[in-house]
């Protein structure tokens, strides 16, 4: 279950908000909610791409800075059958 959140609209706002949200066939606080998890969604989203752009570009540096020892600690041998996402 969600929490309450209230929020402040001029009337205009409101007014637009509450024609959009039916033309959706949504309430208010529906349209809102969707607005506000697509947004944030999409900055997830955004935020995961480049984090991901990032490593490709750097991948060989930080080998070659770190080393191919993915697991460091673990007793010899362990490091084969780890699964490469498990550091």
């Amino acid at each position: 279950m969600g929490k309450q959140t209230n929020i402040r609209l001029d009337d205009a706002v409101k007014a637009a908000a509450e024609d959009r949200a039916k033309r959706r066939g949504l309430s208010l606080q529906g349209y809102v909610a969707d607005l506000i998890e697509a947004d944030v969604n999409q900055s997830r989203a955004a935020f995961m791409a480049g984090a991901a752009a990032f490593l490709a570009a750097y991948t060989d540096g930080f080998e070659a800075e770190v080393g191919e020892d993915r697991y460091p600690g673990l007793p010899e041998g362990l490091a084969e059958t780890a699964p490469r996402d498990a550091a």
